[in-house]
């Protein structure tokens, strides 16, 4: 019998290198930290912290940063036995600029490809993929093949065993034509429980973007529970069973938000693994990207069971 994991997660990995000084432009900043990121590995470490048993499907550069991505991971409890080594491509880097509380610019460096989009069919576990509690994949991984070929035969694989979920993760520079997207989403939704999304995103795997509008044409889509994040409105999440949850956010002093959505996603796991009940994950789910946005860094930044309870219990 393959070892089953609570959580396994497929996609994006790389280098993020945050500057060290707020609201300051890239041309003046002088100092930068080093930092796992990319939303697959950032998942699966807020999975960790939060006392999961998680590993991560991706890959890197035969590279320096690689072998930090393979420490990292390691040093937060993340297995990372399918993480493996590229030689054509260098590890991705990724920089932010940080102007609270709303503007945190992005620049990825992924060119001319990144290494966690060589992920190959040939190469998975099929039987792990199918015997983790859950099993999450990103729209980015959709995005080139042979990426997008394995993450399909994955969910294939998968066939829905446990809970299956689809982090909507739109980023449109990955995409070489950004209006190929939906078919590959509406493909991915059909092999999966649940959906989890912003409103930009849900547009782009719906066509539609009012929240609840969005849920629905996800459920109709094949999911059982469809996640839309609206930003300062909350979070609204509705259950094929008519069960529905609309939480408000946490309010908190945001320092960086890059990477509150990851550790969102990390405690929905978490709540969908306790099998609580709708409400009482979403706001505890809302309470894990709060704590990581009143933070500096995303990785490293994930809260750990304690301090989301903490944060839950003092909101009342």
């Amino acid at each position: 019998m393959p070892e089953s994991f609570d959580l396994i997660t497929m996609g994006r990995i790389g280098v993020d290198l945050y500057p060290l000084q707020t609201g300051v432009p890239l041309t003046r900043v002088e100092t930068f930290g080093k930092f796992l990121g990319g939303s697959a590995a950032n998942v699966a470490v807020a999975g960790a912290r939060l006392g999961r048993s998680t590993a991560v499907v991706t890959r890197t550069g035969n590279d320096p940063f690689g072998a930090y991505l393979h420490q990292a991971l390691k040093e937060f409890g993340v297995d990372d036995r399918w993480v493996t080594p590229v030689d054509a491509y260098p590890t991705p880097v990724t920089f932010c600029e940080i102007f609270p509380p709303d503007d945190f610019p992005l620049y990825f460096y992924r060119q001319p490809k990144a290494p966690d989009l060589e992920i190959r069919t040939d190469e998975l576990d099929f039987f792990a993929v199918r015997a983790a509690k859950i099993f999450w994949i990103t729209g980015t991984g959709l995005s080139e093949e042979p990426s997008r070929s394995a993450t399909l035969a994955a969910l294939k694989a998968r066939d829905k065993a446990g809970t299956t979920v689809f982090d909507l993760d739109w980023r449109p520079m990955f995409w070489k034509d950004p209006a190929e997207a939906r078919p590959y989403y509406a493909e991915a939704l059909r092999h999966v429980t649940v959906a989890v999304g912003n409103l930009d995103e849900c547009e782009v795997a719906t066509g539609v973007r009012e929240p609840r509008a969005c849920a629905e044409a996800l459920l109709e889509a094949g999911v059982e529970l469809a996640v839309v994040k609206q930003g300062p409105k909350g979070v609204l999440a509705v259950h094929r069973d008519g069960t529905t949850a609309e939480v408000p956010p946490v309010p908190v002093e945001v320092v960086n938000g890059l990477g509150a959505g990851d550790a969102f996603g990390g405690a929905l796991c978490h709540g969908l693994l306790a099998g609580w009940e709708l409400e009482k994950t979403m706001r505890y789910a809302n309470a894990a990207g709060a704590l990581v946005a009143s933070r500096l860094a995303c990785s490293s930044a994930m809260p750990t069971a304690a301090e989301v309870e903490h944060l839950v219990a003092s909101r009342g």
